[in-house]
């Protein structure tokens, strides 16, 4: 629950509250041919079996694409098929951890990690990169920063009673082999999550702009990060160097951030109604609002579109990726037992339950069931891509099969 704090400096304007025939050969040449034939087939039974061994000694198994990083990524909010003011039973379907009556089960989204907040969800971006490599997986936590990805032997720290995610895909290195590693981090080294509750409260309880005040402190805290996301780049390649990949067996993908709230003229509620919060669970100032999405959004995709240029990786650019699907989207609505969940109509985000009578707040402003399945797509696409930086963004009333990149320069 969104609880009480400090307020900002700045104020709103006066009175605003609220994917033939044989032939028989003569013996001689027969013979001549088998002993002909044998000697290539000798040849390529040595040289698959020299190959097999190889590729036992390097540890190389099923392919793989792997996430790394934290909740964007993880999965956190899967559980939700768009939202519903209805808080009894399956909530008019969008809630996917419901079992019956009144009791309700996480571990039918989030797995084992519902017990330690991971929150790898089934519909994670990795899980909904379908038709890809053999093997789908998901190393990524709720919460995780920068520190949580390096290996242990460079500081990394280990996280919700996990190793560091670097730590944890050297194994999956030796055991797969890696195609493609997606990496989402920065966000929470940021302090994304304060700065939602700081913009929340603000609106709820103090009646003030947050927009300055937390501009400060990302502007404070943004090169750190940002070498902080190199390291973590440099972690990744370094464990699959001692895996005994070279640099054209696999791929990174550093990833930037989808906006879970639009612009303050995409918003479907008025500034000055409380159902903002109340009902949209969007409870931000315009100024804010658009503060978050053209400001905030952008100025982090940009400067890791730069490290991912600095350390040679490709870059996916996500800024975009829920428009007009975003939390309080006028192209969008909350599912209802007139309006079924829908990926061409409900919000692809979930809101701000602040009072936590649904779920926990942690899940919050994360890309929901929908939203994931629309950036599996994503990934899928990039994949299906050798080389390049691209961006990915929705198709209006379509689902995750209306996804397209762009490329970026």
């Amino acid at each position: 629950m969104i609880g009480l704090g400090t307020a900002s400096r700045s104020h709103p304007p006066h009175g605003q509250i609220h994917t033939r025939p044989r032939r028989r050969v003569p013996y001689r040449v027969r013979a001549m041919g088998a002993v002909a034939l044998a000697l290539p087939l000798a040849f390529n039974a040595l040289f698959s079996a020299t190959a097999a061994r190889a590729a036992e000694s390097s540890g190389r198994g099923p392919t793989a694409i792997v996430t790394l990083g934290d909740s964007y990524i993880s999965g956190e909010a899967g559980r939700w098929k768009g939202n519903s003011l209805t808080n009894s039973g399956n909530r008019n379907g969008t809630d996917r951890a419901w079992v019956s009556g009144s009791v309700y089960d996480p571990s039918r989204v989030y797995g084992a990690t519902a017990a330690n907040g991971c929150h790898r969800s089934d519909s994670a971006e990795v899980k909904s990169a379908t038709g890809t490599t053999e093997a789908l997986i998901n190393l990524a936590c709720s919460g995780a920063v920068t520190d949580n990805v390096f290996r242990a032997s460079k500081g990394g720290v280990g996280y919700k009673g996990e190793a560091p995610q670097a730590d944890q895909l050297a194994s999956v290195a030796a055991s797969h082999e890696v195609k493609v590693i997606a990496l989402s981090i920065g966000g929470n080294d940021l302090g994304f999550a304060d700065i939602i509750e700081t913009c929340a409260k603000d609106f709820i309880i103090w009646y003030s702009y947050c927009y300055d005040d937390q501009q400060r402190e990302v502007d404070a805290k943004i090169n750190t990060v940002m070498a902080k996301v190199g390291k973590s780049v440099d972690e990744i390649r370094a464990v699959m160097t001692a895996a005994g990949y070279g640099a054209d067996d696999y791929r990174i993908v550093l990833q930037s951030y989808p906006s879970p709230i639009p612009r303050a003229s995409e918003n479907r509620y008025s500034e000055h109604d409380w159902s903002r919060w109340r009902s949209g669970g969007c409870p931000f100032w315009n100024r804010d609002s658009d503060w978050a999405r053209d400001q905030l959004v952008p100025q982090i995709a940009d400067r890791l579109k730069a490290v991912a240029a600095a350390k040679g990786t490709q870059f996916l650019d996500l800024r975009d990726a829920l428009q007009g699907r975003e939390v309080c989207a006028k192209a969008s609505k909350h599912v209802s037992s007139s309006a079924p969940a829908s990926a061409g109509s409900s919000e692809w985000a979930r809101w701000i339950d602040s009072t936590e009578t649904q779920s926990l707040i942690q899940e919050s402003m994360h890309p929901n069931y929908y939203g994931q399945l629309a950036l599996g797509r994503c990934l899928t696409l990039v994949y299906a891509k050798g080389s390049g930086n691209h961006s990915c963004r929705n198709t209006a009333g379509g689902d995750r099969n209306g996804m397209y990149l762009t490329s970026l320069p």
